[in-house]
């Protein structure tokens, strides 16, 4: 009764256009994997070097949201607004419910650990600004997100939470 009420007003105060095109402004895609979360900023001062640095403090999130599906990710693509791209070339099962970190820098794969390493030591996520993209093996989009540190994060504490 309360959502009823609202929607008349608003209807009667000539604002329900507003009211409907709100949901429109979130894009949602249709898949099973969405990115849950990014540590776009590694804690401590940013080093790339493979030995010291701390690329691997750098990861994503990926979920699978489904509550029935097992998904590969073998095929999937993850991509930043630069270019800088990453491909899951072996095969990593998501039961539902379940997720994997892609972090930076080198180390050995482990579904058991949840984890994927991109075996570059580089940065990928920008720390004031960036677009993420997941693209499916068809290559569909699967989710994308943007964010600034501004905006987004305002416990400044580099991580940005997306999907529960």
């Amino acid at each position: 009764m309360r959502m009823r009420h609202a929607l008349t007003a608003a209807a009667a105060a000539g604002t329900l256009a507003a009211v409907v095109a709100a949901p429109a402004q979130a894009t949602e895609y249709s898949s099973a994997l969405k990115i849950k979360g990014i540590q776009y900023d590694a804690p401590g001062r940013d080093s790339n070097s493979c030995s010291t640095g701390n690329t691997k403090d750098e990861y994503l999130t990926i979920k699978n949201y489904s509550r029935s599906t097992t998904v590969n990710l073998k095929g999937y693509v993850v991509k930043d607004a630069a270019g800088n791209r990453f491909p899951f070339t072996a095969n990593h099962y998501l039961q539902p419910g379940d997720y994997i970190k892609l972090r930076g820098g080198r180390g050995t794969d482990s579904d058991a650990n949840n984890v994927v390493y991109r075996q570059n030591c580089n940065f990928m996520w920008n720390n004031d600004k960036d677009t993420i993209y997941l693209y499916k093996p068809s290559g569909a989009r699967a989710d994308v997100h943007s964010y600034t540190k501004t905006s987004n994060d305002p416990d400044g504490n580099g991580y940005i939470t997306y999907h529960g």
